[in-house]
């Protein structure tokens, strides 16, 4: 995703230089395409260290999930041309004032604040499109593995014919305390140890995933990453991240990561639909 980004935004770096240089010649400024390059470079690279605020700002109210997250990003608008402004006004004072030695004026008027607010809502809303589609590119449904050659996931462990457990002894401060199975949220690995999540507590018990994982009720217990295994009960909300990875939300408000590589087994206990 950075690449798709970078390769973006250096394409828009040098049409807008040219039109740049375009625009001043046809006013009667003469203007170098190093200067006009130099211009666009310090607004693009503004706009690349606000990428990810903007993308903070469409995962936590995306457009399409409800019509009020819409007055979030228009409020956003006045921040974003803000920072935008006056980051690309300081770095081109750094470059043709600092190094290159060249006058170079921009004043901060409220006529040019507003001419630069009336761009930014076009830049803003590009950035947004193009967001939302590197998301639904990104995190679009792929062919099952054996269709891309792909390597096959590891299959689900069997489960075991003893009676699974449904309850845990763990030791804390030389006591014995019972945790109820059904209790747990999720588990996380953490070296030769297993840790337990039950609501806000936090559980170590000497075990590794892979031994839990073929212990615990398979219907009840998945592995979604190589190091966590969810309770599927105590699963909230499911929402698309990058490069196929989704983001588990569990009840108590933890988030996980649901790897790509383990999606289908998520999608058996608890198929996700579109």
């Amino acid at each position: 995703m950075p690449a798709i980004w970078a390769a973006l935004l250096t394409v828009s770096v040098f049409a807008h230089a040219h039109v740049e240089m375009a625009n001043e010649t046809a006013r009667g400024i003469p203007m170098a395409y190093g200067t006009a390059l130099a211009i666009q470079v310090s607004s693009h690279l503004v706009v690349a260290a606000m990428l990810p605020a903007i993308y903070w700002l469409h995962r936590r109210w995306p457009i399409g999930e409800h019509p009020r997250n819409l007055l979030f990003h228009v409020a956003a608008l006045v921040p974003f041309s803000i920072a935008h402004t006056l980051g690309m006004a300081a770095l081109r004072f750094l470059w043709f004032g600092g190094i290159v030695g060249i006058p170079y004026s921009f004043p901060l008027t409220l006529e040019r604040l507003l001419y630069e607010f009336a761009k930014d809502i076009i830049a803003y809303a590009l950035l947004s499109a193009g967001t939302v589609a590197l998301r639904h590119y990104l995190t679009r449904p792929v062919p099952p593995p054996a269709v891309q050659g792909a390597a096959t996931p590891e299959p689900a462990p069997e489960s075991s014919p003893r009676p699974l457990p449904e309850r845990f002894a763990v030791r804390r401060k030389g006591r014995e305390i019972m945790v109820e199975v059904a209790d747990i949220d999720w588990i996380e690995a953490s070296g030769n140890y297993a840790v337990l999540h039950v609501g806000d507590e936090t559980f170590e018990i000497r075990s590794s995933l892979t031994k839990l994982e073929g212990e615990l009720d398979p219907k009840r217990f998945v592995r979604v990453h190589k190091s966590h295994l969810v309770n599927i009960a105590r699963v909230a909300e499911v929402t698309p991240w990058v490069n196929g990875d989704w983001r588990i939300r569990l009840q108590g408000g933890a988030e996980v990561n649901l790897s790509r590589r383990y999606r289908q087994r998520f999608e058996a206990l608890a198929p996700v639909r579109a």
